[in-house]
């Protein structure tokens, strides 16, 4: 089982982070590393198959994605891990609590995937926040719409954190992902299965995240007895990025519930919440 990760190899719990999809591991870090900062974890980042430095090595499906990560995680780790992801690798780590609970001692879902079909999401009817004059100039013109439905903090600095984020690790392979993206098992089998994950969770979401919404995440909260739900103002889909202060205190927060509360101290005000 060829796997891409990095691992800080810290001394402390792990937490294994999953990419969004189409991103690798080194925008993952971006996204989170920041947010552990101080808290003496072990952190690995992984590359899904057909994305970054991992290799296509399975078929394009998100449940063999899933046992590709599953069978990593019982060959590199001893015992549950904390698991973190964003939108799509989200996705995923909900679905290991699911199917390999055992696996899994905390889940950070930042913007999770809760149905794939896009038709089927609940996304928010409202107005896109204002953004000054020229905030997608350095864009290309093939993805202003989408970072146009995806953020909701609107700024050039912004703009440009995503897309060093998104041209960020290895190539991937574009027709795995396109055959994944667009094939009949894209969906997990279980997606809409009725079962409960016991431990530690905290559910971040975007106000403004036109892509898969905050509504559906809330609607899954039933299944996470020990969940927290958090949705943010000015953030969309790149959350990580939008808002790494209020990432930080909130993965803090998520941390100290799952028994690995740390001595830092933070001096974020934790204004920006809603709901």
């Amino acid at each position: 089982m060829t796997i891409a990760f990095d691992d800080t190899g810290g001394a402390g719990p792990t937490v294994v982070c999953l990419p969004m999809f189409s991103m690798t591991r080194a925008a993952t870090t971006a996204a989170f590393r920041p947010a552990f900062a101080g808290a003496g974890l072990r952190e690995v980042y992984l590359d899904l198959p057909g994305h970054g430095d991992t290799p296509a090595t399975c078929r394009p499906s998100s449940q063999a994605l899933l046992d590709t990560v599953c069978g990593w995680l019982d060959q590199h780790t001893d015992g549950p891990v904390l698991l973190a992801g964003g939108s799509y690798g989200a996705y995923l780590a909900a679905g290991i609590a699911r199917q390999r609970p055992e696996l899994v001692h905390g889940l950070l879902l930042v913007c999770p995937g809760v149905t794939i079909a896009p038709a089927s999401r609940n996304l928010p009817d409202l107005a896109p926040p204002e953004a000054p004059a020229g905030w997608l100039d350095g864009v290309p013109a093939g993805l202003r719409p989408h970072l146009d439905t995806a953020l909701g903090q609107r700024t050039p600095e912004v703009v440009a954190t995503v897309l060093a984020a998104l041209n960020s690790g290895g190539p991937g392979d574009d027709v795995f992902q396109q055959e994944l993206r667009s094939g009949a098992d894209y969906a997990l089998p279980d997606e809409a299965a009725e079962v409960d994950y016991g431990g530690a969770v905290s559910v971040i979401t975007g106000r403004q995240d036109g892509i898969v919404g905050y509504a559906d995440q809330f609607r899954a909260m039933r299944h996470y007895p020990r969940g927290t739900y958090t949705v943010v103002d000015a953030a969309g889909h790149y959350l990580p990025y939008e808002q790494p202060a209020l990432l930080r205190a909130l993965a803090e927060d998520w941390l100290h519930r799952a028994g690995h509360g740390t001595a830092r101290t933070s001096s974020v005000e934790v204004t920006g919440l809603s709901g």
